[in-house]
């Protein structure tokens, strides 16, 4: 069974909220966050950039496997999940170990996808200067502004090709 867009972001809504209390301040970027803005873009995942916070790993991985989610361990070259981890220490584990700039959150049955950008490829700080706050669904979502939008995008764009990409920087340069 998979949840329609209102379940995901029902529950996305919910990690959010509990991410934040983990004073991580979760900040929607990428396609989600241009479907907000009335972007007609059609995305699977959301992608947020948080506070990197080593000690708050355990906390982190608890949020996201209690609603179901796991962490990802490999990826496809075209960014498909290959697999994932689904025990909750091994994860812990892998995060302390790997230190990444990104972790990426599925759940297989549902095909719900969160990403994470640890202070990557700019710090929340930043973002979080002109950022706004938005109630989707009775859930509240802090998004970057759209200026940094555009930013991130060539960020993106300079390290990879993807099809949506064109159309995400004449959509955000129409809004600005």
């Amino acid at each position: 069974m998979k949840p329609n867009p209102s379940e995901f972001l029902e529950i996305t809504g919910t990690i959010v909220n509990e991410i934040d209390k983990l004073g991580l301040t979760p900040i929607l970027i990428g396609g989600m966050a241009l479907v907000v803005l009335g972007s007609q873009r059609v995305t699977q995942d959301f992608d947020f950039v948080i506070k990197h916070k080593e000690e708050s790993i355990p906390q982190l991985i608890q949020v996201f496997y209690q609603n179901g989610l796991e962490l990802v361990s490999k990826l496809s070259d075209s960014g498909q999940v290959l697999s994932t981890i689904n025990n909750k220490k091994i994860a812990k584990i892998r995060l302390k170990m790997d230190k990444p700039e990104s972790a990426y959150f599925y759940n297989p049955d549902t095909l719900l996808r969160i990403d994470l950008l640890f202070d990557f490829p700019k710090p929340v700080e930043e973002l979080l200067k002109r950022s706004q706050t938005k109630t989707i669904s009775s859930k509240k979502f802090t998004i970057a502004s759209k200026e940094d939008l555009l930013e991130l995008k060539k960020i993106a764009i300079q390290n990879r090709t993807k099809s949506g990409d064109k159309e995400d920087l004449e959509f955000l340069e129409k809004l600005i």
